[in-house]
């Protein structure tokens, strides 16, 4: 196993936007000061923590994948399972290590909770269809509250839940129309996505809806006075472009746009983040 074929593993870019999730939160929660040790910690926790649901999901997910994702790292033979289960056992004590330095009880709370849901979703959620979408999607909300507990700021405050629903709703959207590209895949493991289950037309219907809810959370903060001039004109980019997929994987909903619909939406999550970012500052 080469260096490349573990990076490929951990998706170190989706662990990145993670660990920069902590950052945001932390941010956002206003906390009394800023700790950087501590930030970095949240970060590290994040990233690995991440890195772990992303090998336990391809060790699960083999079947699948040798179908769907043929080039991924375990399929294309480039790692065994045994190599990535050692792998993800030495990420996830990575970020739980982090999280224990922090010296924050609440915050190896919510690691440990991130890191069981991981496990759950790819064991057996998964195979449920919108469940499990709803719990793959709270991997996204979970970092922003995370980042308000290493800080020692609020986790309770408007700002930091808008961000974490808007976060939450788009991943549940992504998560289904994703699916729809998948099918033939997740037949191999049963997996009872909406798309198998009610047909493309209706995963299309509610992946477009719950779009179109993170468009109407991330607004919540113009109207109540917590949205600063980055936030304010940065959110309508993200925004135009969910309710653009919104539009058109109704239009088309098939397993081609759907793919298509994926990729793109994972590009709006990030100028998403990044709109997070200057509004936390």
């Amino acid at each position: 196993m080469n260096a490349k074929a573990a990076l490929d593993l951990i998706r170190p870019v989706n662990c990145a936007m993670i660990g920069f999730a902590v950052v945001v939160g932390a941010f956002v929660s206003k906390p009394a000061t800023i700790v950087i040790p501590q930030l970095s910690l949240g970060f590290l926790t994040g990233f690995f923590v991440c890195a772990y649901s992303m090998v336990v999901n391809d060790i699960y997910d083999v079947e699948v994948d040798k179908v769907n994702r043929p080039e991924r790292p375990i399929p294309s033979g480039r790692v065994t399972a045994h190599a990535a289960t050692r792998i993800s056992l030495v990420v996830l004590t990575a970020g739980m290590a982090c999280s224990v330095l922090s010296l924050n009880p609440l915050a190896v709370i919510i690691a440990a909770a991130y890191a069981f849901l991981s496990w759950l979703y790819n064991s057996w959620a998964k195979k449920t269809g919108l469940a499990g979408n709803l719990i793959v999607a709270s991997s996204l909300a979970i970092p922003f509250i995370y980042g308000g507990a290493i800080s020692g700021g609020s986790i309770t405050g408007s700002l930091l839940l808008m961000m974490a629903l808007t976060a939450f709703f788009s991943g549940v959207g992504r998560e289904v129309v994703k699916a729809m590209a998948d099918v033939e895949g997740d037949a191999k493991r049963n997996v009872n996505s909406v798309a198998r289950s009610k047909g493309l037309r209706t995963a299309s219907a509610i992946g477009a809806l719950f779009f179109l809810l993170a468009v109407v959370t991330s607004w919540v903060p113009l109207f109540t006075g917590l949205a600063n001039t980055i936030y304010t004109y940065g959110v309508l980019i993200p925004d135009a472009l969910f309710a653009y997929l919104a539009v058109g994987i109704v239009l088309r909903h098939n397993a081609s746009n759907a793919y298509t619909v994926k990729k793109v939406a994972l590009a709006g999550m990030t100028v998403g983040l990044l709109v997070f970012i200057g509004g936390a500052l």
